[in-house]
Protein backbone atom coordinates (compact mmCIF):
# COMPACT_ATOMS: atom_id res chain seq x y z
CA UNK A 1 0.00 0.00 0.00
CA UNK A 2 1.39 3.37 -0.97
CA UNK A 3 2.31 5.68 1.87
CA UNK A 4 0.78 9.08 2.03
CA UNK A 5 3.16 11.92 1.35
CA UNK A 6 4.73 13.35 4.46
CA UNK A 7 4.05 16.87 5.48
CA UNK A 8 7.10 19.11 5.27
CA UNK A 9 8.43 19.98 8.73
CA UNK A 10 8.19 23.74 8.16
CA UNK A 11 4.93 23.79 6.23
CA UNK A 12 2.32 26.17 7.65
CA UNK A 13 -1.11 24.72 8.52
CA UNK A 14 -3.92 25.33 6.03
CA UNK A 15 -5.64 28.65 6.41
CA UNK A 16 -8.97 28.51 8.23
CA UNK A 17 -11.73 30.09 6.17
CA UNK A 18 -13.28 33.13 7.81
CA UNK A 19 -16.51 32.59 9.66
CA UNK A 20 -19.52 33.94 7.83
CA UNK A 21 -21.02 36.94 9.48
CA UNK A 22 -24.72 36.81 10.17
CA UNK A 23 -26.79 39.74 9.08
CA UNK A 24 -30.08 40.00 11.02
CA UNK A 25 -31.71 41.92 8.20
CA UNK A 26 -33.41 39.85 5.50
CA UNK A 27 -32.05 39.76 2.00
CA UNK A 28 -33.16 42.68 -0.09
CA UNK A 29 -33.07 45.08 2.88
CA UNK A 30 -29.35 45.37 3.49
CA UNK A 31 -29.22 49.00 2.52
CA UNK A 32 -26.73 51.17 4.40
CA UNK A 33 -28.07 53.07 7.37
CA UNK A 34 -27.26 56.80 7.21
CA UNK A 35 -25.55 58.42 10.16
CA UNK A 36 -28.33 60.94 10.84
CA UNK A 37 -31.30 58.77 9.99
CA UNK A 38 -34.61 60.54 10.80
CA UNK A 39 -35.89 57.76 13.03
CA UNK A 40 -39.24 57.93 14.76
CA UNK A 41 -37.41 58.20 18.09
CA UNK A 42 -35.59 61.34 16.96
CA UNK A 43 -38.77 62.78 15.48
CA UNK A 44 -40.73 62.22 18.68
CA UNK A 45 -37.88 63.68 20.73
CA UNK A 46 -37.76 66.81 18.58
CA UNK A 47 -41.54 67.08 18.52
CA UNK A 48 -42.19 66.82 22.25
CA UNK A 49 -39.03 68.75 23.16
CA UNK A 50 -40.09 71.58 20.83
CA UNK A 51 -43.61 71.58 22.24
CA UNK A 52 -42.23 71.75 25.79
CA UNK A 53 -39.95 74.63 24.82
CA UNK A 54 -42.77 76.57 23.16
CA UNK A 55 -45.08 75.97 26.12
CA UNK A 56 -42.36 77.16 28.52
CA UNK A 57 -41.78 80.33 26.53
CA UNK A 58 -45.50 81.10 26.40
CA UNK A 59 -45.91 80.43 30.11
CA UNK A 60 -42.88 82.62 30.94
CA UNK A 61 -44.32 85.46 28.85
CA UNK A 62 -47.71 85.18 30.56
CA UNK A 63 -46.13 85.17 34.01
CA UNK A 64 -44.06 88.22 33.07
CA UNK A 65 -47.17 90.13 32.05
CA UNK A 66 -49.05 89.10 35.17
CA UNK A 67 -46.10 90.01 37.40
CA UNK A 68 -45.81 93.40 35.75
CA UNK A 69 -49.50 94.04 36.34
CA UNK A 70 -49.21 92.91 39.96
CA UNK A 71 -46.25 95.20 40.58
CA UNK A 72 -48.15 98.06 39.05
CA UNK A 73 -51.07 97.40 41.38
CA UNK A 74 -48.74 96.96 44.36
CA UNK A 75 -47.01 100.30 43.75
CA UNK A 76 -50.24 102.24 43.92
CA UNK A 77 -50.43 104.09 47.27
CA UNK A 78 -53.40 103.02 49.39
CA UNK A 79 -53.84 106.60 50.62
CA UNK A 80 -53.69 110.21 49.42
CA UNK A 81 -52.89 113.55 51.02
CA UNK A 82 -55.89 115.91 51.37
CA UNK A 83 -55.07 119.35 52.78
CA UNK A 84 -52.52 118.03 55.19
CA UNK A 85 -54.47 114.89 56.06
CA UNK A 86 -53.96 111.31 54.77
CA UNK A 87 -57.16 109.75 53.40
CA UNK A 88 -57.30 105.98 52.53
CA UNK A 89 -58.16 105.07 48.92
CA UNK A 90 -59.08 101.41 49.58
CA UNK A 91 -61.28 99.58 52.06
CA UNK A 92 -58.30 97.57 53.34
CA UNK A 93 -56.64 100.60 54.95
CA UNK A 94 -57.78 102.06 58.28
CA UNK A 95 -55.73 105.10 59.33
CA UNK A 96 -55.75 106.35 62.90
CA UNK A 97 -57.78 109.49 63.72
CA UNK A 98 -56.25 112.94 63.65
CA UNK A 99 -54.11 113.84 66.60
CA UNK A 100 -52.46 110.37 66.74
CA UNK A 101 -48.75 110.02 67.24
CA UNK A 102 -46.24 109.51 64.43
CA UNK A 103 -45.62 105.90 65.47
CA UNK A 104 -49.31 105.13 65.15
CA UNK A 105 -49.41 106.68 61.70
CA UNK A 106 -46.27 104.75 60.68
CA UNK A 107 -47.73 101.41 61.79
CA UNK A 108 -51.02 102.11 60.06
CA UNK A 109 -49.27 103.01 56.79
CA UNK A 110 -47.12 99.82 57.00
CA UNK A 111 -50.22 97.71 57.52
CA UNK A 112 -51.87 99.33 54.52
CA UNK A 113 -48.85 98.63 52.31
CA UNK A 114 -48.70 94.96 53.46
CA UNK A 115 -52.39 94.51 52.73
CA UNK A 116 -51.89 96.00 49.29
CA UNK A 117 -48.97 93.60 48.53
CA UNK A 118 -50.99 90.57 49.65
CA UNK A 119 -53.88 91.65 47.48
CA UNK A 120 -51.55 91.99 44.47
CA UNK A 121 -49.98 88.53 45.12
CA UNK A 122 -53.40 86.90 45.42
CA UNK A 123 -54.49 88.41 42.14
CA UNK A 124 -51.23 87.21 40.54
CA UNK A 125 -51.78 83.66 41.85
CA UNK A 126 -55.38 83.49 40.59
CA UNK A 127 -54.51 84.78 37.13
CA UNK A 128 -51.48 82.46 36.91
CA UNK A 129 -53.66 79.44 37.73
CA UNK A 130 -56.19 80.46 35.08
CA UNK A 131 -53.38 80.93 32.55
CA UNK A 132 -51.89 77.52 33.47
CA UNK A 133 -55.25 75.76 33.02
CA UNK A 134 -55.81 77.41 29.65
CA UNK A 135 -52.29 76.56 28.50
CA UNK A 136 -52.71 72.93 29.68
CA UNK A 137 -55.91 72.57 27.63
CA UNK A 138 -54.19 73.97 24.55
CA UNK A 139 -51.15 71.73 25.13
CA UNK A 140 -53.29 68.59 25.43
CA UNK A 141 -55.22 69.47 22.28
CA UNK A 142 -52.08 70.17 20.25
CA UNK A 143 -50.38 67.04 21.64
CA UNK A 144 -53.40 64.91 20.70
CA UNK A 145 -53.37 66.22 17.14
CA UNK A 146 -49.62 65.81 16.76
CA UNK A 147 -49.68 62.29 18.24
CA UNK A 148 -52.41 61.37 15.75
CA UNK A 149 -50.28 62.61 12.87
CA UNK A 150 -47.25 60.69 14.11
CA UNK A 151 -49.20 57.46 14.70
CA UNK A 152 -51.31 57.63 11.54
CA UNK A 153 -48.96 55.20 9.70
CA UNK A 154 -49.67 52.61 12.40
CA UNK A 155 -53.39 52.98 11.75
CA UNK A 156 -52.78 52.45 8.05
CA UNK A 157 -50.78 49.31 8.78
CA UNK A 158 -53.52 48.03 11.12
CA UNK A 159 -56.29 48.61 8.56
CA UNK A 160 -54.32 46.79 5.90
CA UNK A 161 -53.64 43.86 8.25
CA UNK A 162 -57.34 43.59 9.10
CA UNK A 163 -58.34 43.70 5.45
CA UNK A 164 -56.01 40.87 4.46
CA UNK A 165 -57.57 37.41 4.18
CA UNK A 166 -56.34 34.24 2.55
CA UNK A 167 -58.40 34.95 -0.57
CA UNK A 168 -57.19 38.55 -0.94
CA UNK A 169 -53.47 38.96 -0.37
CA UNK A 170 -52.98 41.67 -2.97
CA UNK A 171 -53.35 44.58 -0.55
CA UNK A 172 -50.20 46.53 0.19
CA UNK A 173 -49.38 49.51 2.37
CA UNK A 174 -46.92 51.26 0.04
CA UNK A 175 -46.01 53.77 2.73
CA UNK A 176 -44.21 56.91 1.67
CA UNK A 177 -42.31 59.36 3.82
CA UNK A 178 -39.08 59.46 5.83
CA UNK A 179 -37.06 56.27 6.13
CA UNK A 180 -37.89 55.64 9.79
CA UNK A 181 -38.96 52.60 11.84
CA UNK A 182 -42.60 52.85 10.75
CA UNK A 183 -41.70 52.80 7.07
CA UNK A 184 -39.37 49.87 7.69
CA UNK A 185 -42.22 48.04 9.46
CA UNK A 186 -44.58 48.76 6.56
CA UNK A 187 -42.03 47.56 3.99
CA UNK A 188 -41.45 44.38 5.99
CA UNK A 189 -45.20 43.79 6.17
CA UNK A 190 -45.50 44.28 2.41
CA UNK A 191 -42.70 41.76 1.83
CA UNK A 192 -44.44 39.27 4.11
CA UNK A 193 -47.72 39.68 2.20
CA UNK A 194 -45.89 39.13 -1.07
CA UNK A 195 -44.35 35.89 0.20
CA UNK A 196 -47.71 34.72 1.56
CA UNK A 197 -49.39 35.50 -1.75
CA UNK A 198 -46.82 33.45 -3.64
CA UNK A 199 -47.21 30.59 -1.17
CA UNK A 200 -51.01 30.56 -1.39
CA UNK A 201 -50.92 30.77 -5.18
CA UNK A 202 -48.51 27.85 -5.33
CA UNK A 203 -50.76 25.85 -3.02
CA UNK A 204 -53.85 26.54 -5.10
CA UNK A 205 -52.05 25.66 -8.31
CA UNK A 206 -50.80 22.42 -6.80
CA UNK A 207 -54.27 21.38 -5.61
CA UNK A 208 -55.83 22.34 -8.94
CA UNK A 209 -53.17 20.52 -11.00
CA UNK A 210 -53.23 17.43 -8.79
CA UNK A 211 -57.02 17.26 -8.89
CA UNK A 212 -57.03 17.72 -12.64
CA UNK A 213 -54.43 15.01 -13.16
CA UNK A 214 -56.40 12.58 -10.99
CA UNK A 215 -59.51 12.95 -13.13
CA UNK A 216 -58.17 10.87 -16.00
CA UNK A 217 -57.26 7.64 -14.14
CA UNK A 218 -60.50 7.80 -12.17
CA UNK A 219 -62.50 8.17 -15.37
CA UNK A 220 -60.64 5.21 -16.89
CA UNK A 221 -61.34 3.10 -13.79
CA UNK A 222 -65.03 3.98 -13.94
CA UNK A 223 -65.23 3.06 -17.62
CA UNK A 224 -63.50 -0.29 -17.08
CA UNK A 225 -65.76 -1.15 -14.15
CA UNK A 226 -68.91 -0.21 -16.04
CA UNK A 227 -67.84 -2.30 -19.04
CA UNK A 228 -67.09 -5.26 -16.77
CA UNK A 229 -70.43 -4.96 -14.97
CA UNK A 230 -72.31 -4.83 -18.28
CA UNK A 231 -71.06 -8.31 -19.18
CA UNK A 232 -73.88 -10.81 -18.43
CA UNK A 233 -71.35 -13.61 -17.93
CA UNK A 234 -69.86 -12.01 -14.82
CA UNK A 235 -70.40 -14.00 -11.64
CA UNK A 236 -72.46 -12.51 -8.80
CA UNK A 237 -69.37 -12.19 -6.60
CA UNK A 238 -67.52 -10.20 -9.25
CA UNK A 239 -70.62 -8.06 -9.83
CA UNK A 240 -70.80 -7.22 -6.12
CA UNK A 241 -67.07 -6.44 -6.07
CA UNK A 242 -67.43 -4.28 -9.18
CA UNK A 243 -70.31 -2.32 -7.63
CA UNK A 244 -68.27 -1.75 -4.46
CA UNK A 245 -65.28 -0.57 -6.48
CA UNK A 246 -67.52 1.62 -8.64
CA UNK A 247 -68.99 3.24 -5.52
CA UNK A 248 -65.49 3.83 -4.14
CA UNK A 249 -64.36 5.27 -7.48
CA UNK A 250 -67.39 7.58 -7.57
CA UNK A 251 -66.55 8.80 -4.09
CA UNK A 252 -62.97 9.50 -5.19
CA UNK A 253 -64.27 11.46 -8.18
CA UNK A 254 -66.46 13.54 -5.89
CA UNK A 255 -63.47 14.23 -3.68
CA UNK A 256 -61.33 15.31 -6.62
CA UNK A 257 -64.10 17.53 -7.99
CA UNK A 258 -64.57 19.06 -4.55
CA UNK A 259 -60.85 19.78 -4.17
CA UNK A 260 -60.72 21.33 -7.62
CA UNK A 261 -63.75 23.51 -6.93
CA UNK A 262 -62.33 24.48 -3.54
CA UNK A 263 -59.07 25.58 -5.16
CA UNK A 264 -60.98 27.61 -7.75
CA UNK A 265 -63.33 29.23 -5.26
CA UNK A 266 -60.48 30.48 -3.04
CA UNK A 267 -59.60 33.03 -5.72
CA UNK A 268 -61.41 36.34 -5.80
CA UNK A 269 -64.06 36.58 -8.50
CA UNK A 270 -62.96 39.21 -11.02
CA UNK A 271 -65.47 38.83 -13.86
CA UNK A 272 -68.95 39.06 -12.37
CA UNK A 273 -72.41 38.90 -13.90
CA UNK A 274 -75.91 39.28 -12.46
CA UNK A 275 -77.03 35.99 -10.92
CA UNK A 276 -80.46 35.42 -9.36
CA UNK A 277 -80.11 33.37 -6.18
CA UNK A 278 -83.78 32.42 -6.47
CA UNK A 279 -83.08 30.64 -9.75
CA UNK A 280 -80.01 28.92 -8.30
CA UNK A 281 -82.04 27.77 -5.28
CA UNK A 282 -84.84 26.48 -7.54
CA UNK A 283 -82.38 24.37 -9.52
CA UNK A 284 -80.88 23.02 -6.30
CA UNK A 285 -84.33 22.01 -5.08
CA UNK A 286 -85.06 20.23 -8.35
CA UNK A 287 -81.78 18.29 -8.21
CA UNK A 288 -82.31 17.12 -4.62
CA UNK A 289 -86.05 16.39 -4.81
CA UNK A 290 -85.57 12.69 -5.57
CA UNK A 291 -83.12 12.24 -2.69
CA UNK A 292 -85.45 14.13 -0.34
CA UNK A 293 -88.39 11.88 -1.28
CA UNK A 294 -86.25 8.81 -0.65
CA UNK A 295 -85.43 10.10 2.86
CA UNK A 296 -89.01 11.29 3.57
CA UNK A 297 -87.89 14.91 3.82
CA UNK A 298 -90.31 17.65 2.78
CA UNK A 299 -88.95 20.53 0.67
CA UNK A 300 -90.37 24.02 1.14
CA UNK A 301 -89.46 27.21 -0.65
CA UNK A 302 -90.17 30.92 -0.49
CA UNK A 303 -88.17 32.38 -3.35
CA UNK A 304 -88.07 36.08 -4.15
CA UNK A 305 -85.81 37.74 -6.70
CA UNK A 306 -82.33 38.20 -5.23
CA UNK A 307 -79.89 39.25 -7.94
CA UNK A 308 -76.22 39.33 -6.93
CA UNK A 309 -73.03 40.03 -8.85
CA UNK A 310 -70.86 36.96 -9.22
CA UNK A 311 -70.15 33.68 -10.95
CA UNK A 312 -73.31 31.74 -11.75
CA UNK A 313 -71.76 28.26 -11.55
CA UNK A 314 -70.19 28.88 -8.16
CA UNK A 315 -73.30 30.49 -6.67
CA UNK A 316 -75.40 27.57 -7.91
CA UNK A 317 -72.94 25.26 -6.19
CA UNK A 318 -73.48 27.08 -2.88
CA UNK A 319 -77.23 26.54 -3.11
CA UNK A 320 -76.82 22.90 -4.12
CA UNK A 321 -74.36 22.10 -1.33
CA UNK A 322 -76.52 23.71 1.34
CA UNK A 323 -79.72 22.00 0.20
CA UNK A 324 -77.98 18.62 -0.14
CA UNK A 325 -76.52 18.93 3.35
CA UNK A 326 -79.92 19.95 4.74
CA UNK A 327 -81.51 16.84 3.18
CA UNK A 328 -78.76 14.37 4.06
CA UNK A 329 -78.31 15.52 7.66
CA UNK A 330 -81.98 15.41 8.52
CA UNK A 331 -84.43 13.18 10.37
CA UNK A 332 -87.28 11.05 8.97
CA UNK A 333 -90.39 13.11 8.21
CA UNK A 334 -88.32 16.26 8.53
CA UNK A 335 -88.33 19.33 6.31
CA UNK A 336 -86.02 21.73 4.49
CA UNK A 337 -87.01 25.33 3.83
CA UNK A 338 -85.19 27.57 1.32
CA UNK A 339 -85.70 31.35 1.21
CA UNK A 340 -84.20 34.08 -0.96
CA UNK A 341 -84.57 37.83 -0.49
CA UNK A 342 -82.66 41.12 -0.56
CA UNK A 343 -81.80 43.57 2.19
CA UNK A 344 -79.15 46.14 3.13
CA UNK A 345 -77.45 45.91 -0.26
CA UNK A 346 -77.13 42.11 -0.14
CA UNK A 347 -78.77 39.13 -1.76
CA UNK A 348 -79.73 36.58 0.89
CA UNK A 349 -80.05 32.80 0.70
CA UNK A 350 -81.39 31.10 3.85
CA UNK A 351 -81.61 27.31 4.19
CA UNK A 352 -83.27 25.92 7.32
CA UNK A 353 -83.80 22.27 8.19
CA UNK A 354 -84.75 19.90 10.93
CA UNK A 355 -82.17 17.42 12.11
CA UNK A 356 -80.01 16.42 15.05
CA UNK A 357 -79.18 18.95 17.73
CA UNK A 358 -75.98 20.84 16.86
CA UNK A 359 -74.00 22.33 19.78
CA UNK A 360 -72.99 25.94 19.28
CA UNK A 361 -69.30 25.12 19.83
CA UNK A 362 -69.38 22.74 16.84
CA UNK A 363 -70.52 25.37 14.33
CA UNK A 364 -67.04 26.55 13.31
CA UNK A 365 -65.82 22.98 12.87
CA UNK A 366 -68.56 22.25 10.33
CA UNK A 367 -66.93 24.64 7.85
CA UNK A 368 -63.57 22.86 7.99
CA UNK A 369 -62.72 20.38 5.18
CA UNK A 370 -63.55 16.72 5.90
CA UNK A 371 -65.32 17.57 9.16
CA UNK A 372 -68.76 16.29 10.08
CA UNK A 373 -70.81 16.32 13.23
CA UNK A 374 -70.16 13.21 15.30
CA UNK A 375 -69.51 11.05 12.22
CA UNK A 376 -66.47 9.50 10.66
CA UNK A 377 -64.27 11.43 8.27
CA UNK A 378 -64.50 8.88 5.47
CA UNK A 379 -66.69 5.99 4.49
CA UNK A 380 -69.96 7.91 4.77
CA UNK A 381 -72.65 7.99 2.11
CA UNK A 382 -73.39 11.65 2.88
CA UNK A 383 -70.53 13.09 0.84
CA UNK A 384 -66.84 13.77 1.18
CA UNK A 385 -67.03 16.52 3.80
CA UNK A 386 -66.26 19.46 1.52
CA UNK A 387 -69.73 20.92 1.00
CA UNK A 388 -69.68 23.66 3.63
CA UNK A 389 -65.98 24.37 3.03
CA UNK A 390 -66.73 25.00 -0.63
CA UNK A 391 -69.72 27.15 0.27
CA UNK A 392 -67.62 29.30 2.62
CA UNK A 393 -64.83 29.69 0.05
CA UNK A 394 -67.29 30.67 -2.68
CA UNK A 395 -68.98 33.21 -0.40
CA UNK A 396 -65.62 34.77 0.51
CA UNK A 397 -64.56 34.89 -3.11
CA UNK A 398 -67.70 36.96 -3.83
CA UNK A 399 -67.02 39.29 -0.90
CA UNK A 400 -69.92 37.79 1.04
CA UNK A 401 -70.43 35.84 4.24
CA UNK A 402 -71.95 32.55 5.33
CA UNK A 403 -73.07 31.75 8.86
CA UNK A 404 -74.82 28.93 10.67
CA UNK A 405 -77.11 29.12 13.70
CA UNK A 406 -78.46 26.05 15.55
CA UNK A 407 -82.24 25.70 15.50
CA UNK A 408 -84.14 25.10 18.69
CA UNK A 409 -85.10 21.45 18.63
CA UNK A 410 -82.42 20.41 16.15
CA UNK A 411 -81.10 21.36 12.74
CA UNK A 412 -79.43 24.48 11.41
CA UNK A 413 -80.23 27.80 9.78
CA UNK A 414 -77.64 28.60 7.10
CA UNK A 415 -77.51 32.20 5.94
CA UNK A 416 -75.55 33.35 2.86
CA UNK A 417 -75.18 37.07 2.06
CA UNK A 418 -73.69 38.16 -1.29
CA UNK A 419 -73.24 41.86 -2.23
CA UNK A 420 -75.64 43.08 -4.87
Amino acid sequence: MAASPATPPHASPPAVPPKPTWDPRPSGHSRPVPLFRPTIRIRLTVLYGGMFLIAGVVLLWIIYLLAAGALHEGNELPFKLITGYLAPTTNTCQLPPSGSTNDEFTRAIGACMQAQRELALNNLLKRSLLALIGLAVVAFAVGYVMAGRVLSPLGRITRTARGVVSSDLKQRIHMEGPDDELKELADTFDDMLERLERSFDAQRRFVANASHELRTPLAINRTLLEVQLSDPAVSPDLQQLGKTLLSTNERSEQLVEGLLLLARSDNEIVHRKPVDLAEAASQALDQTRTEAQAKSVQLRSSLSAAVAQGNGVLLERIALNLVQNAVRYNVPDGWVEVETSTGQGQALLIVSNTGPVVPAYEIDNLFEPFRRLRTERTGSDKGVGLGLSIARSVARAHGGTISAVPREGGGLVMRVAIPI
